[in-house]
């Protein structure tokens, strides 16, 4: 077996929105969901803020080859936000590129519109109504400029 690292992603509160929005913004695929009260062994007491029961505990999802961990975490805090990093998509064609970039950008901020660089035809970055970084751009095997 070899090592790697996938992405946990925590959104306070709002996984199943998430999962749902991502569902339909990207093709994701949910591989598993797990709420805090499907749980096998108890929470600990005072673990989980009033009502979080019904929240999210785990899910994993499928988008392309890749697979993305999330929960709604156990703070009860609104997410503020995802720092530090942005995730990367790069997709099969120029209407599929524009399409999810307007999709993810929907209720969110675009910090460069999607277009042309000197490294892709189509490259954009956006934060999305979650808070959530991404980079979407066409796949360099299909994008006349990379090839």
């Amino acid at each position: 077996m070899t090592s790697y690292i996938q992405p946990y992603l925590f959104f306070g509160g709002r996984c199943e929105e998430a999962l749902e929005f991502y569902k339909s913004a990207i093709g994701a695929e949910v591989q598993m969901f797990l709420r805090y009260s499907d749980s096998p062994d108890p929470m600990p007491p005072d673990a989980l803020p009033e009502g979080y029961e019904s929240k999210v505990m785990h899910a994993s999802f499928k988008v392309g080859g890749s697979v993305l961990l999330a929960s709604d975490g156990c703070g009860g805090e609104e997410s503020k936000g995802f720092r530090g990093f942005s995730l990367s998509l790069a997709l099969p064609s120029a209407a599929e590129t524009d399409r999810v970039f307007a999709a993810l950008a929907e209720g969110g901020a675009v910090n460069m519109p999607l277009g042309k660089t000197f490294w892709s035809s189509r490259f954009g970055m956006l934060q999305d109504k979650f808070g959530m970084g991404w980079m979407i751009t066409i796949d360099p095997s299909v994008d006349s400029i990379s090839a």
